[in-house]
């Protein structure tokens, strides 16, 4: 029985690169849905203790982001919002040091659905951010060859802030509606006849 209700959460990943309006829209949509937000370790991480992301750093932020992600998921939200995933800790190594991290890459993204937010939105310097113009795409482009490394198909969400949040929610949408026939389904399989 403890696979049938692990299945019952939905949880969901906002990724790509910088001022694409992931953190945005993950706040105002989980608590809209009935879900919580996973915060993105990464940016408390640059805004209390570096912005030199070493690879020591980019591993640290890793491991620590999948452990606070594990202690989230075991109190099995309906919902769970991720703010950025491992996926996006490993372009930033991929990025900074050129090459892929052999433990950032054995770190599962363990997401239900991934929506990947395009760059195509106005860049804002936070002093946190550093991919702007060319490197910004190139970033981008990082992104997505790492999320094919992992086999992930993630669906797009780009245009202008309401599209983005429209798109963002139907994706979403659907993915809990099936969650709820899965659930039916699984009720109805386990009623004795």
């Amino acid at each position: 029985m403890a696979p049938r209700v692990a299945r019952l959460m939905l949880h969901v990943c906002f990724l790509g690169v910088e001022s694409t309006g992931k953190s945005m829209l993950a706040e105002r949509l989980a608590p809209h849905l009935g879900g919580i937000v996973m915060p993105e370790y990464g940016r408390e991480y640059a805004e209390t203790i570096s912005t030199d992301f070493t690879p020591d750093a980019l591993r640290h932020i890793a491991r620590e982001h999948a452990a606070r992600l594990a202690r989230l998921r075991e109190t099995r939200p309906p919902l769970l919002v991720e703010d950025t995933d491992v996926v996006m800790t490993a372009a930033w190594f991929r990025m900074l040091h050129g090459a892929r991290d052999p433990e950032i890459s054995a770190i599962p993204a363990l997401a239900d659905l991934h929506l990947l937010f395009a760059p195509d939105t106005p860049w804002v310097d936070d002093g946190t951010r550093q991919f702007v113009g060319q490197d910004r795409l190139a970033f981008q482009a990082v992104v997505e060859d790492e999320l094919a490394a992992r086999g992930i198909d993630a669906v797009l969400i780009a245009g202008t802030w309401d599209e983005r949040r429209a798109r963002a929610l139907r994706a979403i949408t659907r993915a809990l509606e099936q969650r709820a026939i899965t659930r039916r389904l699984d009720k109805a399989v386990a009623k004795p006849s």
